[in-house]
């Protein structure tokens, strides 16, 4: 039996634990991204050599873990796209957040290639990319997840299946991304709240956590703010993004998610504020700058 190969596009926060896990599972994995030195850096952790040119078409796998449906199209049938090399019968695994019917386009369109395509958005953050614990809400066929198999084991403590029609994975991080944006929003208002009634962000983290009012995102994120630590594990550009497409299959659907709205304007003021690179829970300076606040760091 050959070897199976994956070719990983993508080595950001999420893509590199990705590619480690891989690596760490023996899978022979080629890792690629617009910047050399994360290349460079991940085949000195024990990542393969070669271009994507030459690794396409020797590919059992393409994992695509890039920003947005734009950047995935491009990777897949853009002027450089991979698809076309790929060999029948291998599968591209996309991570994304996109629109479901963009996944449906994708599938058909990999199909048209003999390629298999399972829609399979992630879930978990940085850590949990590194240490091969994902969650992954997956949508395909059953040949898909079966091509998949080896990458799903490597990087994902809980794979949902969703369905065996691309598609269905998308909808489903839409929904998880509406509750995360709007809870690291929410997270942001209660503690600036709190501070206005005299309540220390140290007092906030010790008590809320072990309350009703908790939630993941809240005890991921308020650390953060309370050691004033705004290194981006997940920026505030991430949300106008996601946030937006939530917004954008909501419409389709003519449904309204006026809550989702609300949380989406934080992100926008916290990204024209200037602070689109730091760590989403840096939303919380949108509220301590319009009510005269001091956070935790503040001069």
């Amino acid at each position: 039996m050959s070897e199976f190969r994956v070719a990983l596009v993508g080595l950001g926060s999420m893509g590199l634990g990705m590619a480690r896990s891989l690596v760490r599972a023996g899978i022979t994995t080629h890792g690629f991204d617009v910047t050399a030195e994360r290349v460079a850096q991940f085949q000195a952790e024990g990542g393969a050599t070669g271009t994507l040119e030459d690794v396409a078409g020797r590919a059992d796998a393409l994992v695509v873990v890039v920003l947005n449906a734009a950047q995935c199209e491009d990777v897949l049938f853009g002027a450089a796209g991979v698809v076309p090399a790929m060999k029948p019968g291998s599968v591209v695994i996309a991570c994304p957040t996109v629109a479901p019917e963009f996944a449906r386009a994708m599938a058909e369109r990999c199909a048209g290639h003999g390629v298999l395509y399972l829609d399979a958005p992630i879930s978990g953050g940085a850590a949990r990319a590194d240490a091969g614990t994902l969650s992954i809400m997956a949508a395909g066929t059953p040949d898909a997840f079966a091509a998949a198999r080896p990458v799903l084991d490597a990087t994902a403590e809980t794979v949902f299946e969703l369905g065996r029609e691309a598609g269905a994975g998308s909808a489903m991080k839409a929904v998880n991304q509406l509750l995360a944006g709007v809870h690291i929003a929410t997270m942001a208002e209660a503690m600036a709240f709190g501070i206005t009634q005299g309540i220390e962000p140290s007092a906030f983290l010790e008590v809320i956590p072990k309350c009703a009012g908790t939630s993941w995102m809240l005890e991921n994120r308020a650390p953060h703010v309370v050691d004033a630590d705004y290194t981006p594990k997940s920026s505030v550009n991430i949300w106008p993004k996601d946030l937006g497409i939530v917004l954008d299959i909501a419409r389709s659907a003519g449904f309204e998610a006026p809550v989702t709205s609300a949380a989406l304007e934080r992100f926008k003021a916290a990204a024209e504020m200037g602070l689109g690179g730091e760590d989403d829970a840096a939303v919380i300076k949108v509220y301590a700058r319009a009510a005269g606040l001091t956070l935790p760091g503040d001069a």
